[in-house]
């Protein structure tokens, strides 16, 4: 099911309604309701599905008891570790990977000379959120290996924990140490934690239906018919697909957030104004932030992370990148992708600049960024804008035929798009959106923080009015991480 779909916004309200009040005084009862509505929420697109859920569910649930049970025994509880590593790498190996791995076999030996002719690939359906979901339930069995967390002694919780409907197919991806707690607690419904999660839903669906939506069919022309057009055209489509990128997944995540909030639920950040970072290690800080966190927490410190020697250091750094990289597709453009992420992020490290920005934005004190501060801005969203280049395109030399078409081809032609569309209109919409992230860059939670009613009341119907003008019953855009 689609937040922006008509059956979401008869499906959300029903389940708000039969959670606060009918089922508000079992704490059981709400926690079996959420599992339900997940499950169905999840199966709208193919309830076979289910049970890969539910078989992540099981096995997460026993091998973090078991764990537990071993923890004296290091052997016996690195073995039960194992398992549930390996059982859920193997189930998104298979159905995110397999082809992709068999293909690159097949390939490496092609250019060596060797040609394979028969080759068992299959016709595999990827699951919807699978790499987020399994991410979920490995971080549980991580936290009680490395005495982090007591394991739940209650299943209602913990599969309630792993199918939360609003986070379950693109994230945030949670620490049980932050949803489980939660599930396992008595919720309050409180009047401001709901009307901020109505708040965020609106906004998250402000930046889906009429910033990424929107852009979308130009960036699909454009990428879809590169050898036509000259570089001029092709800069531009990159840097819409960088604004188009953003506003459908930090929309997905303020939607998510949102809903979670009108069920007493807090979800942490996964995105704070990335787009005015100052250097690569603070876009990182602010883009993906669930993802990024668990790469730092379960594979960069087990490596090592900084405490080792700065050779060791970067390799840990190349290697979190790719697996990065590896996690958003069965495709080497996605490890390309990564790849220039690590190189353009360690020489932040190695310069002591990856931890300057952790704690400020830009213009942290003033009204207005200093020169300084507007063009370190502008260098980050030109670098990440150009490794989007390997991120949008379907092949590798599909990306290198982009990038030779910006190099060599330097003609200036205004852009047309086949339907007609005005760019015009979308500079001004991009303009306008991008000054205003500015002006509540310092709290990713309230975006619509004013003082002023009259302010507030006109932003929400100016919301509201361009979301009913840019829907369109007849386009129902899926969010682009559903596919990852």
């Amino acid at each position: 099911m689609l937040f922006n779909s008509l059956e979401f916004l008869l499906f959300l309200p029903t389940v708000f309604v039969l959670y606060w009040f009918v089922f508000k005084k079992s704490l059981r009862v709400q926690n079996l309701l959420v599992i339900v509505a997940s499950y169905i929420f999840y199966g709208w697109w193919d309830w076979r599905f289910l049970f890969l859920i539910a078989f992540s569910t099981l096995l997460d649930f026993y091998v973090g008891q078991e764990i537990h049970k071993h923890l004296d025994d290091k052997k016996k509880a690195k073995f039960w570790l194992w398992v549930s590593v390996i059982c859920n790498i193997g189930l998104l190996g298979f159905f995110k990977y397999y082809n992709f791995f068999v293909d690159s076999f097949v390939d490496s030996f092609a250019a060596a000379g060797y040609q394979i002719k028969s080759v068992w690939t299959l016709r595999i359906i990827l699951p919807v959120g699978i790499s987020f979901y399994t991410f979920q339930t490995m971080s549980y069995s991580f936290d009680i290996y490395y005495k982090k967390l007591e394991p739940t002694r209650n299943f209602i919780s913990f599969a309630a924990f792993v199918a939360f409907f609003p986070q379950l197919v693109a994230g945030p991806i949670e620490r049980a140490s932050n949803l489980l707690g939660q599930i396992n607690t008595r919720r309050i419904f409180t009047y401001e934690q709901a009307t901020s999660g109505l708040k965020l839903i609106l906004w998250g669906f402000f930046k889906k239906m009429v910033i990424a939506d929107s852009l979308a069919p130009i960036v699909d022309d454009i990428f879809a018919n590169y050898s036509d057009y000259p570089a001029s055209t092709l800069i531009l489509g990159v840097c819409l697909f960088s604004f188009q990128v953003y506003g459908d997944f930090s929309g997905y995540t303020d939607i998510a957030i949102g809903t979670a909030k009108l069920f007493g639920i807090e979800l942490m950040s996964n995105f704070k104004y990335p787009n005015f970072s100052r250097n690569m290690a603070e876009y990182w800080q602010r883009w993906h932030i669930s993802l990024s966190t668990w790469f730092r927490h379960y594979i960069y410190i087990p490596l090592g992370g900084s405490r080792v020697s700065k050779l060791k250091s970067i390799r840990n750094i190349c290697v979190i990148f790719l697996v990065s990289g590896l996690w958003h597709g069965a495709n080497w453009t996605f490890v390309v992708w990564g790849g220039i992420h690590a190189l353009l992020y360690i020489p932040v490290f190695l310069m002591g600049r990856n931890r300057l920005y952790s704690d400020n934005v830009i213009g942290e004190h003033t009204w207005l960024p200093s020169v300084k501060e507007v063009f370190q801005v502008l260098l980050t969203f030109i670098l990440v804008t150009f490794s989007r280049i390997f991120f949008r395109s379907p092949s590798i030399s599909e990306a290198f035929g982009y990038i030779d078409r910006i190099t060599t081809d330097f003609r200036y032609e205004p852009y047309m798009h086949p339907m007609g569309y005005r760019m015009l209109d979308f500079f001004v919409l991009i303009a306008v959106f991008t000054t205003y992230e500015y002006l509540i860059r310092k709290d990713e939670r309230s975006p619509f923080k004013f003082k002023n009613k009259f302010v507030r009341l006109s932003l929400y119907v100016l919301v509201i009015l361009s979301i009913l003008l840019f829907y369109d019953d007849g386009v129902n855009r899926s969010f682009i991480y559903f596919q990852f």
